[in-house]
């Protein structure tokens, strides 16, 4: 008996390995795309569905007058080229952590928790080209601070500290 069982643990065996193997494989980053942000820190990967706002109407915009979004989802405003910033959430009934990301797609400072409805500037404090605008204590919640770093398709993937995967 003892003889039929070693064989068939052996099998079984190989048999997880080789699956386990195959999951480990699919479980590769997640790629860019236009409307997938994708931040690092520490090793940590946190993905973002996002609109993007890349003319001065949509900037201007933003999420001003949405009751909800999920926390999934994020606003990722593009620029031109890197310039301080300033931002307000006059009209945004959302509290947001809005981070601030350089040309490369460092995280250079974050807004966290901008109150809805306050006029109060929120600056950049550093040039960037890049803001993401999630839910209000997310950035805390998953670990995202100073010196994460941002993939997307939108950056110069030549400068990026985070190539598009």
């Amino acid at each position: 008996m003892l003889r039929l069982m070693i064989p068939i643990l052996a099998l079984s065996v190989a048999l997880f390995l080789d699956v386990t193997s195959a999951h480990a494989q699919n479980q590769s980053a997640p790629q860019c795309r236009d409307d997938l942000a994708i931040v690092s820190q520490g090793g940590q990967l946190s993905q973002f569905n996002v609109e993007i706002a890349d003319t001065p109407g949509a900037r201007a915009q933003g999420l001003m007058g949405r009751p909800h979004m999920p926390s999934s989802a994020g606003m990722l405003f593009v620029y031109p080229t890197a310039r301080d910033v300033s931002f307000w959430m006059h009209d945004t009934l959302l509290g947001l952590d809005i981070i601030y990301i350089d040309a490369a797609g460092r995280v250079v400072n974050i807004a966290r928790n901008a109150k809805p409805m306050d006029d109060t500037p929120l600056p950049s404090g550093a040039p960037v080209q890049f803001v993401l605008e999630i839910n209000g204590g997310l950035a805390a919640r998953l670990g995202i601070k100073e010196g994460a770093l941002l993939a997307h398709p939108r950056i110069d993937q030549a400068r990026a500290a985070f190539p598009c995967p």
